[in-house]
């Protein structure tokens, strides 16, 4: 495993060459108060009928039955005139035209900007394939009323969750910190091969596996919040770095998340709400390359709740409670599609859906390219939504050379921050930030607000390439634009929380 001061030169040094050539949109100016924090947290049902189609792959599968439920859960800061919100959702990823949708809502009922609510995924590959049924919803095109009516529920799910947790916040004991998750349940997937290149998905049985290309992050962030009157808690954010696809089949569930929840719930009484935000794992899964022997969703869980109840006694109480929410727009380059790669990409994608063989990596291009097609160009080379289910996008459609993502910090005092970014983060972009946050508990939230960059890897990923970076719509040096942005963001923030 790299050492963390490794890992920092090297995200600073890929900084600085992400940030000469494309850049961010200007800071906004943030007011923060003295008045005292009121924290809030609800959870809703998001789960859609059986029948409707499940994420995670590039053929359609429909759902046949419920595991467990899926839910939106919210967190909701209040400091005088400043608030906040983050809402987790037990889904593959966070269209931006879901995102819009929800904070636009949320903002009305609540008076909370929109640019200060975070919307995130879990990345649970058994949630439902959604986007092109809210496509179709949102153009106010025709569909089947079971998909529509599932639409509908899924914009109001995590719409009521931030309206519950706002309506309920009150005065809370808040306090922070880390567990270590000791028992291994997460692994680097991708590895350097003798040949030089980097291939993901390897065992260690290969004998032309090197070594693997980048570490974990064992790290679990924490934050309680506690009724200050009994000391019991009401809620726990909880974060940590590993994919979810544990589950498969054809049933819906929220994969490991589920059993953390039943765990804490077990330990801390059967009201507390989990919200676990996904750390940055676009590199890291649950295979151990050393067996072939897959570690399930239930040990996961139960693990990481085991790790995280044990350190709950230990967190450190939150003093300065002085809240400060920031958001920027960042700019990243997007990848090219040319009519010559959209005109084959179809073929190949048409061929793919009627049962016929195309090579695994080509066929991500192909999908990918078809995406690309319809973010770049106003007028398309050709009809996305024939082709295609997720991707499809009414709010970034024809955006041009580069897709707007919405990066959003929340900071508690000088004790706490929480830093939600769009996409799936590689683990080293997440280690550069928390390594270089002023805070004491950073806690790193990927796919949030955007989920149409796909995979975001760090520079050096790009040379090596293998799926990830096959599987990216953006250009090089886009992970260290968003550190980058991040870091200034906590920077202003700790700046701010530290005047009297």
């Amino acid at each position: 495993m790299l050492s963390r001061f490794r890992i920092f030169i090297l995200a600073c040094s890929m900084i600085s060459a992400a940030m000469t050539t494309y850049g961010a949109d200007p800071l906004p100016s943030e007011s923060d108060s003295g008045s005292s924090l009121l924290v809030g947290v609800a959870e809703t049902d998001i789960t859609p009928p059986v029948g409707f189609p499940m994420a995670g792959y590039y053929h359609e599968r429909l759902a046949e039955g419920t595991i467990d439920p899926l839910k939106a859960k919210a967190i909701v800061f209040r400091d005088g005139d400043t608030a906040g919100a983050l809402v987790v959702c037990d889904l593959i990823g966070i269209a931006t035209d879901l995102s819009r949708e929800v904070r636009r809502r949320v903002s009305e009922k609540t008076g909370i900007p929109a640019n200060n609510i975070a919307i995130s995924a879990t990345h649970s590959h058994t949630a439902p394939d959604y986007m092109k049924e809210l496509y179709l919803y949102l153009g106010r095109e025709v569909q089947e009323d079971l998909r529509a009516t599932y639409i509908e529920k899924l914009i109001n799910g995590p719409v009521e969750a931030i309206v519950q947790a706002h309506a309920n916040a009150k005065p809370s004991s808040l306090a922070t910190g880390s567990a270590t998750q000791a028992t291994p349940v997460s692994f680097n997937r991708r590895f350097v091969m003798r040949d030089g290149s980097v291939q993901t998905w390897q065992g260690l049985s290969n004998p032309e596996v090197v070594r693997a290309a980048g570490p974990i992050d064992p790290e679990i962030g924490l934050l309680a919040i506690r009724n200050p009157e009994d000391g019991t808690t009401r809620g726990i954010l909880s974060n940590f770095a590993l994919h979810l696809d544990t589950v498969g089949g054809m049933r819906w569930s929220a994969d490991y998340p589920f059993f953390i929840e039943r765990t804490l719930r077990k330990a801390c009484g059967p009201d507390v709400v989990s919200i676990f935000g996904t750390g940055c794992c676009g590199d890291i899964n649950h295979a151990d390359p050393s067996t072939t022997v897959r570690n399930k969703a239930d040990f996961i869980g139960d693990s990481i709740g085991t790790s995280i109840s044990a350190q709950l006694t230990q967190l450190t109480p939150i003093e300065n409670t002085r809240l400060a929410v920031k958001s920027q727009v960042v700019r990243l380059p997007l990848e090219d599609a040319t009519r010559e790669e959209v005109e084959r990409s179809v073929q190949l994608v048409d061929l793919a859906n009627h049962g016929g063989k195309v090579e695994f990596l080509e066929h991500v291009t192909a999908y990918k390219k078809l995406i690309i097609d319809q973010l770049r160009h106003r007028e398309p080379y050709t009809k996305t939504v024939e082709h295609i289910t997720w991707g499809l996008s009414r709010s970034l459609a024809g955006v041009g050379e580069t897709l707007p993502v919405d990066l959003t910090v929340i900071t508690i005092g000088n004790d706490v921050a929480i830093v939600c970014l769009p996409g799936e983060i590689f683990v080293e972009l997440g280690l550069a930030i928390k390594h270089a946050s002023p805070f004491r508990t950073t806690i790193v939230v990927e796919l949030s607000n955007a989920v149409e960059s796909i995979y975001v890897p760090h520079r050096a990923a790009y040379a090596g390439g293998s799926y990830e970076v096959t599987n990216s719509t953006v250009q090089p040096g886009s992970g260290e634009m968003l550190v980058e942005t991040a870091l200034t963001l906590l920077r202003a923030a700790a700046t701010e929380s530290s005047r009297p």
